[in-house]
């Protein structure tokens, strides 16, 4: 894609909206045909098991990696430059707000990005708990909530002025990313081999990697001929979620890749949804389930925006590039998520798999 003639022809602002779009499309379709879930994958995992769920999701993230660092290998991208790595990260905040996610996930049966393809798909659950994570998160963004999220944030930061690049800290080769990403694709593989995984819902699944390296290249090139500074970053979740809310309710609101992201996703899960005949309507079954999910969506909302980022955006896409806090935030949301799962559902009925 020409991104300059893009530019030249409809502006920047809506350039970046577009690619946003394309990014969430290509993401909405992938997730929604491989059921990626991050939540889904941590209660596996919780339960003993090695099965589908944590064979896509490490597919998932290591085709990222594989993606992103080989992009970057070819000079497509430079991940210094991206917003994630160019201010100070919050262990704290990627610490409490990692767990907070985590069990939240775990409550809301879906983790943020999997809630917004479920509710393309007709699942009025998820439409309910999606709407509760965009209200928090804007809260904690800028609302009542900001001031906590900011004092807990502020507890313990990256020292430098800049999150903490993995490869750099630990001195590593420029390629040791790629090679990581590689191990990990082939211990996915393995593992979707003892499951008898579908070579369809292993594309999928390595699809939504390929989104996240989209989102990367795809802002570092309208950087790169923009007049005005642009974000580089890619999926996430949480800050695009309040950004596109707020795009509908202010009138000053600006399009931006954020407010082209969220819905790209909703057309592709919906897309790939009535193409498949799997679009249905869904609701809660119990009242307590109802309570459980929109109190899962409110700690998810706090805990994505104090943690950097949800479990797509620092789980797969800060990962990635290997931010420092985002890895650790990742950690963070499996812990939170297991202990969830162990202490709540193993010991009552287990919701059924969103």
């Amino acid at each position: 894609m020409d991104v300059l003639a893009l530019v030249e022809r409809i502006g920047e602002a809506p350039t970046a909206a577009l690619l946003g779009l394309l990014t969430g499309v290509i993401f909405g379709v992938a997730a929604q045909r491989s059921r990626f879930c991050l939540r889904a994958a941590t209660v596996e995992f919780a339960r003993g098991q090695l099965g589908d769920k944590v064979a896509v999701w490490l597919l998932t993230i290591s085709t990222a990696i594989v993606w992103v660092q080989g992009a970057q290998a070819l000079g497509l991208m430079y991940s210094a430059d991206a917003r994630m790595m160019a201010v100070p990260g919050s262990w704290s905040g990627a610490i409490l707000g990692g767990l907070m996610f985590g069990v939240g996930m775990v409550l809301s049966r879906g983790c943020s990005g999997r809630l917004l393809v479920l509710a393309a798909n007709g699942n009025l659950r998820s439409v309910v708990s999606g709407l509760i994570f965009a209200v928090v998160a804007q809260m904690s963004l800028k609302g009542i909530l900001s001031g906590p999220r900011d004092y807990l944030a502020g507890l313990w930061v990256t020292s430098g002025g800049r999150n903490l690049d993995l490869i750099a800290f630990f001195r590593l080769p420029e390629l040791s990313g790629l090679v990581f990403g590689i191990l990990m694709a082939i211990l996915a593989l393995v593992i979707a081999r003892k499951n008898r995984l579908g070579a369809r819902r292993l594309i999928f699944g390595a699809g939504v990697g390929f989104a996240v390296a989209v989102g990367w290249v795809a802002t570092y090139e309208l950087a790169q001929v923009a007049f005005e500074p642009v974000q580089i970053e890619s999926a996430t979740f949480s800050g695009p979620s309040a950004h596109t809310l707020m795009f509908f309710l202010d009138r000053d609101a600006v399009l931006e890749f954020d407010v082209g992201l969220v819905p790209g996703v909703v057309i592709g899960s919906f897309l790939a949804s009535i193409l498949t005949r799997e679009f249905k309507f869904q609701g809660f079954d119990t009242e307590s389930n109802m309570r459980r999910a929109m109190f899962g969506a409110v700690l998810m909302g706090f805990g994505a925006m104090l943690a950097g980022g949800c479990a797509i955006g620092a789980g797969v896409t800060g990962g990635s590039i290997f931010a420092g806090t985002a890895w650790m935030a990742l950690f963070c949301m499996w812990i939170g998520a297991m202990a969830t799962d162990i202490l709540i559902d193993q010991r009552g009925r287990a919701p059924a798999a969103a």
